[in-house]
């Protein structure tokens, strides 16, 4: 299955339906009064994290969602039947936004949390709620509620404890494959990983982190060169970037230090809060230098490259350094938990922000004021004198 991490779709809710001015007619009943029932009201959209799902590919083709509306009212009382809610099933880390606006609806950052998207409409009012002492045979009825209209834009950011980050081939999915059950493609070409992968990392029986393992970023990207920044977003829900380094590239123009420094350069361009994240620095594929010669190798990159944070030196396709590694990331994981931000904000629906901001009716609504309805009284019944 291709794996599609956006998406734009069009989410319309149900119109609610009509209220109905109709009058009780029975035989030997003069003037029976208004019985005309409210309108149903329309279908609402919700959208709900299933983490089954680990793709958005379905809404690549299925574009519009458009809810039913609610039946209209009827005589005798009889009220219009409301519209059934339709729910849309995303993975668990989806972002979805408002297209035209680009404000934030929903973060669907949990197994099973649910948003509502596109409300629908209420249905109208029918002439039984406008009756009163001075109005007794009221003709006036309300038309349904529009449903909510939306363009809504789908992007999916996977959920990681830790992001690997480096060039192609720089042994990001040789590194995952040795830390995890996970097992994506490794090949002696650049680019051989095209979609995020996940690995789960076990340290002991009660403790474990995902890593997140994405395309390659190379010099350029903001230009759109190579996959350019897409896949980055991926990085964003992450507590700790693992920046892994090929020490001994089969370039030999290749200067590390240079491209090291190149890739925070586009990371800085995509993202200041990304570039400000915790990062480690990795060296791999030192079993390609000479035993002796390993450890004047990463002090002068180190030097070179004027880093001042933790540094790791690791061999990924024979694992050593790695178990070292993986217990670091580790214990400062479980020192630096993750803190519960809601970074979902609370909208309200395009349709009622309107009325509330202008403090008037929608141009449908028929400005009435409609009565309570008054319940009936019971005749009193004389009782028999004792």
């Amino acid at each position: 299955m291709k794996f599609f991490d956006e998406a734009i779709i069009e989410v319309v809710g149900g119109d609610g339906g009509n209220g109905v001015a109709s009058f009780r007619r029975e035989k030997y009943v003069p003037r029976g009064g208004p019985d005309g029932g409210d309108g149903g009201h329309g279908g609402s959209i919700y959208a709900i994290a299933d983490r089954n799902i680990n793709t958005l590919i379905d809404y690549r083709y299925a574009r519009i969602h458009r809810a039913k509306r609610g039946e209209n009212g009827r005589g005798a009382d009889q009220y219009g039947r409301g519209a059934d809610d339709i729910t849309l099933r995303m993975p668990v880390g989806t972002v979805i936004s408002d297209a035209d606006s680009g404000e934030i609806v929903a973060d669907l950052d949990a197994d099973g949390k649910r948003a509502l998207v596109a409300q629908g409409g209420k249905g109208g009012l029918g002439n039984i709620h406008f009756k009163s002492s001075t109005n007794r045979a009221p003709r006036q009825c309300t038309p349904g509620e529009k449903g909510e209209q939306r363009h809504l834009r789908l992007e999916l950011r996977v959920l990681a404890d830790v992001g690997l980050l480096g060039l192609p081939n720089a042994g990001k999915s040789t590194l995952i494959r040795a830390i995890s059950a996970a097992r994506p493609k490794v090949a002696d070409y650049p680019f051989t990983t095209l979609a995020p992968q996940l690995g789960v990392v076990r340290t002991d029986a009660n403790r474990s982190f995902v890593v997140a393992d994405i395309p390659g970023l190379i010099e350029g990207a903001a230009e759109g060169a190579g996959l350019g920044h897409r896949f980055l977003r991926h990085l964003q829900r992450t507590r700790l970037l693992l920046h892994v380094v090929d020490v001994e590239p089969l370039d030999p123009d290749a200067d590390p230090v240079r491209d090291a420094r190149a890739i925070v350069k586009e990371l800085k361009k995509y993202d200041e809060a990304l570039y400000e994240k915790p990062r480690w620095l990795v060296l791999n594929k030192l079993d390609l230098v000479p035993e002796d010669e390993r450890a004047a190798r990463v002090k002068a990159f180190v030097k070179a490259y004027r880093w001042k944070g933790p540094a790791f030196a690791i061999a990924a396709i024979s694992g050593d350094g790695c178990r070292a590694l993986t217990f670091a990331i580790q214990d400062w994981l479980d020192a630096h938990p993750a803190h519960a931000v809601a970074t979902a904000t609370a909208v309200v629906p395009s349709a009622a922000r309107s009325r509330l901001s202008s403090g008037v009716a929608d141009e449908t609504a028929v400005v009435l004021t409609p009565a309570p309805v008054a319940p009936r009284r019971r005749r009193a019944t004389k009782r028999a004198d004792p």
